[in-house]
């Protein structure tokens, strides 16, 4: 079976003057990106391959969840094609897979994430991945026919599941 791990990048500043491309993790993103590897470690779900988006944003995403996951970030492949890619450019990435890899995580932005995963076609529809979300796709079959191939999503995750519990935690603790 082959995995597919999608990761939406981690909360960005929207106070930078830089360009869109360039804009950094906010204070958010710099908790979450660790969290959502800390789960992903808690799930056993380690990939064999990081393809991330080379805009400052899903890099820095990516590197921390592979530090979170003690996965070398020497062999995160970094990719401009994935900034503003279409479901299209992602089907061809992913069909240029190496057949022996079973685990791949792709960080990357919306509205991709999400246009791509309710494309599925499994019965999963979501109105929004949200920033540093997780949808994992299983399949059956070769990275090359991943588009034609069936598909389930097996994990939606995101950080505010957490939040609630952490603060339903100290509501409960301070009683």
């Amino acid at each position: 079976m082959k995995r597919l791990i999608l990761i939406r990048h981690a909360k960005s500043s929207w106070s930078s003057e830089e360009e869109d491309y360039y804009r950094p993790l906010n204070k958010r993103g710099l908790h979450d990106a660790p969290l959502m590897g800390d789960i992903l470690k808690l799930k056993n779900i380690y990939p064999d391959i990081i393809i991330s988006s080379s805009a400052k944003r899903a890099a820095k995403t990516s590197k921390i969840i592979a530090d979170q996951l003690e996965f070398n970030r020497e062999k995160i492949e970094f990719t401009e094609s994935l900034y503003g890619a279409t479901i299209n450019d992602l089907n061809q990435i992913i069909s240029n897979i190496d057949e022996s890899i079973n685990t791949v995580f792709i960080i990357t932005h919306n509205p991709l994430i999400t246009d791509f995963s309710n494309s599925i076609n499994d019965g999963f529809k979501v109105e929004n991945v949200p920033t540093c979300g997780i949808v994992g796709i299983n399949f059956i079959g070769k990275w090359q026919e991943f588009d034609k191939k069936t598909k389930n999503v097996f994990l939606f995750d995101f950080p505010k599941n957490y939040y609630k519990k952490e603060k339903k935690a100290k509501e409960n603790f301070s009683l």
